[in-house]
């Protein structure tokens, strides 16, 4: 039994994992964690730094060095730096999914997410908590939405941070990283056999989060 309450929630890309993980945080009073966000981090990392991407040695000796931590109001600080708006822009959101891949980042990740699991009740969302990095949670939910509604999704929100993207290209984006995430060796995502399919292409934000934290209380 855990110590503290995890609940786990993946999901393809722009499904809500984050969107609905926050809000179930905040009226469950959960820590959340944004595991894209510390992949989004580190790849952020890596272009900056001009590390090669193919090179799994050298991401992670920038890896060992990179502090990444998720701060309150959704920041995400990479050794101290406050880089929220630069993770979410296209070139990230390109080679994430490559980036992913990688085993050795995702088991070193995987410890630091396990940590903070460890330290409150926490929310965590991403394409493989449920089977991977707590596959013993408490409570586990998969997340799916139609790709041209999740694309449209990433459109507004992009349009809201100011960043202006096709909505064409970022539905052929999603379907490539679902084909990436899917498909990639080590803990790729798929849904876990005890975790509840939640399909959000039809439902408001708000519907989403009362079903799921309706489980979780009832």
């Amino acid at each position: 039994m855990n110590k503290f309450v995890q609940i786990a929630i993946d999901g393809p890309a722009a499904a809500g994992k984050s969107t609905i993980a926050k809000m179930m945080a905040q009226n469950l009073g959960y820590v959340y964690v944004d595991t894209g966000a510390m992949y989004r981090a580190i790849t952020w990392a890596i272009l900056n730094d001009d590390v090669n991407i193919n090179d799994e040695n050298a991401m992670m000796m920038l890896l060992s060095k990179t502090d990444i931590v998720l701060a309150p109001g959704g920041k995400v600080l990479v050794n101290g730096l406050d880089v929220s708006a630069q993770i979410r822009e296209s070139n990230v959101t390109a080679f994430v999914s490559q980036v992913a891949t990688c085993e050795a980042i995702r088991e070193e990740l995987k410890r630091r997410q396990i940590v903070l699991a460890n330290a409150a009740n926490v929310i965590m969302d991403g394409r493989d908590i449920g089977t991977h990095v707590l596959p013993n949670a408490d409570f586990k939910f998969f997340m799916i939405a139609d790709a041209r509604v999740r694309a449209e999704r990433r459109h507004k929100e992009n349009l809201e941070r100011g960043i202006k993207t096709d909505l064409n290209s970022l539905e052929e984006e999603i379907k490539k990283r679902d084909e990436m995430d899917v498909n990639r060796e080590h803990a790729p995502l798929k849904q876990a056999k005890d975790a509840i399919l939640i399909d959000t292409s039809t439902l408001s934000i708000n519907e989403v989060v009362d079903k799921m934290v309706g489980f979780v209380l009832k």
